[in-house]
């Protein structure tokens, strides 16, 4: 694979709204160093939307959510593929590409909402509730994926569930999710008290107060956000929807109730539309920088594996949605 190095200049108009040109300054011997060193390994860089612009649009191959990601990661024709995001993204990744080396560059970027289910716990809701279907969100361990009937990100977790045809679901580990999906479909769900840290943390009063501060303001929520929260917004969607919603309607003014990192990446692509910016981090997204980045193309680390027995089954419910149109 022949990558060449694109001219830092030009990779700084995709940020420059975003980073003052003193910081990019500090920033460029790792930037040309990476773009050099995914020549020199085969390698590519998938960064998540809640990147910072720096990564997401000066080192990045391949962007976009979850499911984007994920469809992508089939498509991928470099022997390295380095995930910048969280751990379980990098599992996905790995089950879609069993042949690849798959780089986390912080083994510490986990997941809150990941965390808060085991492969034991999804076992014991199919005890309790006997021939329902499990439907297991992405921001999940590979081992509980295992455990799954098919899996759903917040982008296609409506078409997954109506793609089943039936009455009741289990749909883990998100509730907030689980309830926002609920509600739009008419399907009795069966949910675990799992959450975004990043999203919970969102209120009603958040988004009285912005509507407050910014009259005319189009706002729209992630579904993992509480349901009174998505019902305070003019819509909800997943990343991937949102960006759609500002590059095809082009808002004067718009507020993402999400990962505020998000916000700065899709406004370098809109610098017409006023980005209201309510700013919830994830710490664990945020481990990721240029710099471990750098070191992890030039250690080859940090290596994700899936035993083969987990990957088997969990990579079987990941095709079965990306199978879902």
């Amino acid at each position: 694979m022949t990558l060449q190095l694109p001219d830092t200049a030009a990779l700084y108009d995709r940020v420059r709204h975003h980073v003052p040109p003193v910081e990019w300054a500090a920033m460029t011997d790792d930037v040309e160093a990476i773009w050099r060193l995914k020549a020199e390994r085969d390698a590519v860089v998938l960064a998540h939307n809640y990147m910072t612009p720096e990564i997401f649009g000066g080192v990045a191959d391949i962007t976009g959510d979850s499911l984007a990601l994920a469809r992508e990661a089939q498509d991928v024709q470099a022997q390295v593929v380095v995930l910048a995001g969280v751990h379980f993204m990098a599992e996905t990744a790995k089950l879609l590409n069993p042949g690849r080396t798959v780089l986390v560059p912080d083994l510490r970027a986990g997941c809150s909402l990941a965390e808060s289910i085991t492969a034991s716990d999804v076992r014991a809701l199919r005890a309790a509730h006997p021939g329902i279907p499990v439907v297991t969100y992405v921001n999940t361990s590979a081992a509980v994926k295992a455990e799954s009937d098919i899996c759903c990100t917040s982008g296609n977790a409506v078409t997954v569930i109506e793609s089943l045809g039936a009455d009741r679901v289990i749909m883990i580990p998100d509730r907030h999710l689980a309830a926002n999906v609920a509600r739009l479909t008419g399907v009795e769900v069966i949910t675990h008290p799992g959450a975004c840290e990043v999203h919970e943390r969102f209120t009603p009063e958040d988004i009285r107060q912005i509507r407050a501060d910014h009259p005319g303001v189009v706002v729209m929520a992630h579904p993992e956000c509480p349901t009174e929260v998505v019902d305070e917004a003019d819509l909800a969607g997943s990343t991937a929807d949102m960006s759609r919603f500002v590059a095809e309607r082009r808002p004067r003014q718009v507020a993402l109730i999400t990962e505020c990192s998000m916000s700065d990446n899709v406004a370098a692509d809109h610098p017409d539309v006023d980005f209201v910016r309510p700013c919830n981090l994830c710490p664990h997204m945020k481990r990721n920088t240029l710099a471990t980045i750098r070191r992890s193309l030039e250690t080859m680390t940090h290596e994700v594996t899936v035993p083969e027995d987990v990957a088997d089954r969990a990579r079987a419910a990941v095709e079965r949605m990306l199978a879902v149109h």
